[in-house]
């Protein structure tokens, strides 16, 4: 990293500290479901509009994109963190706070990231930062679950030609994703003729038909050559008490770092489903999402890109970057075989749950990890 930059990124972050906990207080209570991103996608632009930027919009997958420097022909690097939230409100937030820590909904995961990669943002644009090749700005889409990472797969259908290196600011400190976990996901129906539950007792119930599958999916051994996992994270179906259900639902997904992991979780899959076919009830399954894993990447490469990274979160926090896979928008790059980080930037904890928190504290660190990894692309 270019240590010469230290002094100016702390004095930033220190200009910044009250105003970064207020931004974060007011985008933090913006709803933000994946797919209705509205609200946030529309806060960011005009926010980042109203600091300078001549060069924000909105794409058809509402990602707010903030260009710099990024004429025809010219090399990109992307900084992006994610608007959408994994619940489901459409009305304003809930939020408490209780002494250095913000509690609310998606507020780590991402909500103080993007406020990072917002104000460090700020600083190339105020201070009108020559750069040695383009950048993007990118408050991005659909991350989050059935999201499908369909905001970054936009943003790369657009540029993607042109992109030599991105960063997500996700998660929470010192964690550094430099590897894509993969995986599938998929929604499986069971139908059955169904009928009342006293008249018609006996006759095969979905959701008891269902429930078998689950418990024959967990059965399964996933492969040990990498890390593999299953999960069933959601069932719904039937009518009421007394009736025989005709339909039941569920989600359900395998991950894993190997795309060969992946490719034999999948014939298990198939192979269990099949066995249920024909027992009383029509098993159809729909995928909904594949979120990839690593592609041609130039590992060396990958290595070097990682390393200034856990260079810039050790001087900052003082702790060695948390290295590892993970399943985040970094996927996508990584598939394509360009170098790619997701960085977090942000101290907490309960994420994907009602009672997530921030520490306060922790931001002004945070942004000089964001910062810091914008002003290595100075022009020299």
């Amino acid at each position: 990293m270019k240590e010469r930059n230290i002094p100016r990124v702390e004095a930033y972050a220190e200009e910044c500290r009250a105003e970064q906990a207020e931004l974060l207080r007011t985008l933090g209570k913006l709803p933000a479901p994946t797919r209705s991103e509205d609200l946030r996608a529309a806060f960011c632009r005009d926010w980042l509009t109203s600091q300078g930027a001549e060069n924000v919009y909105i794409d058809g997958a509402k990602n707010v994109i903030c260009a710099l420097g990024c004429e025809e022909g010219r090399d990109i690097i992307v900084f992006a963190a994610h608007t959408d939230i994994v619940f489901p409100d459409k009305e304003t937030l809930p939020m408490r706070e209780e002494g250095d820590r913000l509690y609310a909904p998606g507020i780590g995961d991402d909500t103080a990231n993007l406020v990072n990669l917002m104000l460090a943002a700020r600083y190339l644009i105020q201070n009108k930062v020559e750069l040695a090749c383009g950048v993007l700005i990118v408050a991005n889409s659909c991350e989050e679950g059935l999201g499908n990472l369909d905001g970054i797969r936009t943003l790369f259908a657009a540029y993607g030609d042109r992109i030599r290196g991105f960063y997500s600011f996700d998660c929470y400190m010192p964690a550094c994703c430099n590897g894509a976990v993969g995986s599938f996901r998929y929604r499986i129906t069971c139908r059955t003729a169904g009928g009342h539950s006293y008249g018609d007792f006996g006759r095969p119930n979905a959701i008891h038909l269902l429930c078998g599958l689950v418990e024959d999916l967990y059965q399964i051994e996933p492969p040990q050559r990498a890390r593999t996992t299953f999960n069933v994270g959601r069932i719904e179906g039937g009518t009421t008490v007394n009736s025989i259900a005709q339909e039941a639902s569920m989600l359900y997904e395998f991950r894993s770092a190997s795309q060969d992991c992946l490719e034999e979780m999948e014939k298990k899959f198939r192979a269990v489903l099949e066995g249920w076919q024909d027992r009383g009830g029509t098993f159809t399954v729909e995928l909904l999402g594949v979120r990839p894993g690593n592609g041609p990447l130039d590992y060396e490469a990958l290595d070097r890109f990682t390393e200034r990274s856990a260079q810039v979160i050790r001087t900052f926090t003082g702790q060695e970057a948390r290295i590892s896979a993970s399943s985040t928008d970094s996927n996508i790059p990584l598939s394509l075989g360009i170098p790619a980080n997701t960085i977090g930037t942000v101290a907490g904890d309960m994420a994907h749950t009602r009672e997530e928190w921030v520490d306060l504290t922790s931001l002004p660190a945070g942004l000089k990890i964001a910062l810091s990894l914008m002003l290595e692309y100075e022009k020299e």
